[in-house]
């Protein structure tokens, strides 16, 4: 899936919280709508399957994206104010067995590379449009920022989310 690297505020507000405003590059278009750079795939994803792939396209639908991304935040090791995410959403699925295909996606995509991690399977993701615990792959050689990887259940599918910079690092590259 390509995604557009503007998009409506409103649509990160609701889907990430309030508090998401803080971290994004916000700003208004020539005709004095809300738009910012995408703080994030996901909630992008959810919308345009919600208002375009649920009337056209038979459930459950995979998808994967590759993204840069944008987040106002103080620069450090491991976070960055661009950044490159890359995930897989299951879309329209709610089959108990979803979340076991997702999760081993992305351990096969994690083992593939030779990256060290540690899966933690019942995580509180700080994202309000999950539905219940998420789960997140960590690398602990990073330190503060271990977070490589996290996804969980939302109201129209299931995914994940890697950050493909903090991935790199994780893996020795520069």
């Amino acid at each position: 899936m390509i995604v557009p690297a503007l998009w409506e505020q409103q649509t990160f507000i609701d889907k990430g919280g309030p508090e998401i405003v803080q971290q994004m590059y916000a700003f208004q278009d020539k005709k004095q709508r809300p738009i910012c750079l995408i703080p994030e795939v996901t909630g992008l994803v959810q919308e345009t399957y919600k208002s375009d792939w649920s009337r056209r396209e038979r459930d459950p639908k995979r998808v994967f994206y590759v993204s840069r991304c944008y987040r106002y935040e103080r620069p450090q090791a491991g976070r960055y104010r661009e950044f490159t995410q890359v995930g897989i959403e299951l879309l329209g699925g709610s089959a108990p067995h979803d979340r076991e295909e997702v999760e081993r996606l992305l351990t096969e995509a994690l083992s593939a590379v030779g990256v060290r991690y540690e899966l933690d399977r019942e995580v509180k993701r700080g994202l309000g449009y999950y539905v219940e615990d998420g789960f997140e792959a960590r690398c602990p050689q990073l330190g503060a920022q271990q977070q490589v990887a996290g996804g969980g259940r939302y109201a129209e599918g299931i995914g994940w989310a890697l950050g493909l910079d903090r991935l790199l690092l994780a893996l020795g590259e520069p």
